[in-house]
């Protein structure tokens, strides 16, 4: 991947990624927290929206300041945060389906709960992650290496007004990238290059996956 952009190096006007999305994909998965059962939850459901706004707010203030580090370290520690409750909550879930204690309702929440929060993480892991993250990309002109093919950066800039020339993805790119992972468990339009953007979409899928059979499936069953 290539190197973060330094720190003192100040972002070319007018060409900085709009950050509001993510912003609110994470805060999205704070809230969904609180839909779970409290006995099926990874801790109490506000706990994980109050860890999500502490980290964030940080994030924000350094990137307003340009400690550009700093900002990426809060956004990858709020990722983490909220992937770690991802995981607990679905550990939880399993183990606890042998004891036959939730009803159908309360698993199929539960299971679209985790599908819906299982989409915005992931889509925020490629989103900070691919060509160094979003900070990295808008330090360059023309998004033409990364860790996904998007369509825009095989088209001819000068036929199509979506070419390469001038674009780069943004969070909505890989919103469609992540959304597509959980469904087909294929990237479909978007090829994908590098080795650990492949494992993580396989880490990706099998969530989805375990969501989808082990807890709808189960509810459905016995409704």
């Amino acid at each position: 991947m290539p190197k973060p952009p330094n720190p003192a190096h100040p972002q070319p006007a007018g060409t900085a990624e709009p950050r509001w999305p993510a912003v609110l994909a994470m805060l999205a998965v704070g809230v969904s927290q609180m839909w779970l059962p409290e006995h099926l939850s990874a801790g109490p459901g506000w706990l994980w929206l109050v860890l999500v706004i502490v980290l964030t707010i940080p994030a924000l203030v350094a990137r307003r300041r340009r400690h550009y580090r700093l900002n990426e370290f809060f956004g990858f520690a709020t990722t983490s945060v909220v992937t770690l409750m991802l995981i607990l909550s679905l550990a939880l879930l399993i183990t606890s389906l042998p004891a036959h204690r939730e009803t159908p309702v309360q698993l199929l929440q539960s299971a679209a709960t985790l599908w819906f929060s299982n989409i915005l993480i992931f889509a925020s892991w490629y989103w900070r992650l691919d060509a160094g993250g979003p900070n990295a990309r808008d330090l360059r002109d023309v998004h033409t290496e990364g860790a996904f093919l998007f369509p825009q950066m095989t088209m001819d800039s000068l036929k199509t007004p979506q070419g390469a020339r001038g674009w780069t993805p943004g969070f909505v790119d890989y919103l469609f990238l992540a959304f597509n992972t959980s469904t087909a468990f294929s990237p479909t339009d978007v090829p994908v290059l590098s080795r650990w953007a492949k494992g993580v979409m396989m880490v990706q899928s099998i969530i989805s996956l375990a969501t989808i059979t082990l807890l709808a499936a189960r509810a459905i069953n016995i409704l």
